[in-house]
């Protein structure tokens, strides 16, 4: 597998690095192009400031459906027109990351020799016929290919890695190596991102990366190791329960603020997590016979 981080000698990075561009050209069979996002220009910045495009209404989210759509708020579907950035005044408009559906335009631009199709969110492919097809997919979305890919390209493994996961690191590995699953034998394959955060794909090690990722989730008491608890609601319930015992060994965190309410985090040892399940399966039990709202809680959370 190649690595490259899309900069030629020293530049910015190219959204369709030379090494993905080369290894396309040198092939006439089906490549697998995996995306993270699925969608158009997912989430839009200022052009001038960089600073994150919000909604005027609600602060929500900026984004682009389509090449002939409008901007959009992602929250309550209200378009600005025109939009300012309330930080610098500019108009103009950015897109810091690219839904597949905008990727496959660009590489349809790139390759007009090929057949560009995408696969991803209601419109998932089943298999692609031979020859030169490029199949932009996210991830659980690839097509199979009947004798196997000759080629499959992993875009922007950073954002995969940045998203607020407790399993970011092997989720994400997950869905590379199943991507990879798909080529051929001998197949060739090109990983965009940083080499030092990548290296169980170079060396095709998933057992390594899973004892690594044991070891750190021992040093932090994570699960599997541990058990981790969350109690989310109003801060006059959450905040007595910071002081309520638990496990002879459970660790208290918090109550933190959240747009809700508070959170309070419980962390207790393994051997301890089943005596937790049953103390807050006791909170819920004295909410629910005082007919009093539950509050929210989760075990193992993957996001918290």
């Amino acid at each position: 597998m190649e690595v490259t981080d899309g900069a030629v000698d020293g530049g910015a990075p190219a959204r369709l690095p030379h090494a993905v561009f080369r290894a396309i050209r040198a092939t006439d069979d089906p490549v697998l192009v995996q995306v993270p996002r699925r969608g158009y220009r997912t989430s839009l910045a200022c052009q001038r400031c960089r600073a994150p495009a919000r909604c005027e209404i609600c602060h929500g989210p900026l984004t682009q459906s389509g090449s002939q759509e409008a901007v959009a708020c992602r929250w309550c579907a209200h378009r600005p027109d025109p939009w300012s950035c309330p930080t610098c005044g500019g108009n103009a408009l950015r897109a810091p990351s690219l839904g597949h559906v905008r990727t496959a335009e660009e590489y349809a631009k790139a390759f007009p020799d090929h057949e560009v199709v995408t696969s991803g969110g209601d419109a998932v492919l089943d298999t692609v016929a031979p020859g030169r097809v490029i199949v932009l997919a996210t991830p659980g979305a690839e097509p199979r290919a009947p004798e196997g890919y000759a080629l499959v390209v992993l875009m922007d493994t950073w954002l995969m890695l940045s998203r607020d996961d407790v399993r970011v690191v092997e989720e994400s590995h997950r869905r590379w190596f199943n991507a990879l699953a798909l080529a051929r034998e001998r197949a060739s394959a090109v990983a965009v991102g940083d080499p030092a955060t990548l290296q169980a794909l170079v060396r095709a090690d998933p057992i390594g990366l899973a004892s690594r990722e044991l070891a750190l989730r021992a040093e932090t008491h994570l699960p599997p190791v541990g058990r981790l608890a969350t109690v989310d609601g109003p801060s006059e319930v959450v905040e007595p329960l910071a002081a309520r015992e638990w496990t002879p060994n459970t660790e208290v965190l918090g109550p933190v603020p959240t747009d809700d309410g508070e959170r309070l985090v419980l962390r207790a040892p393994r051997r301890e997590g089943a005596a937790l399940a049953v103390a807050l399966q006791g909170v819920q039990a004295e909410r629910s016979a005082a007919k009093l709202p539950p509050v929210r809680v989760r075990v193992d959370p993957v996001t918290f």
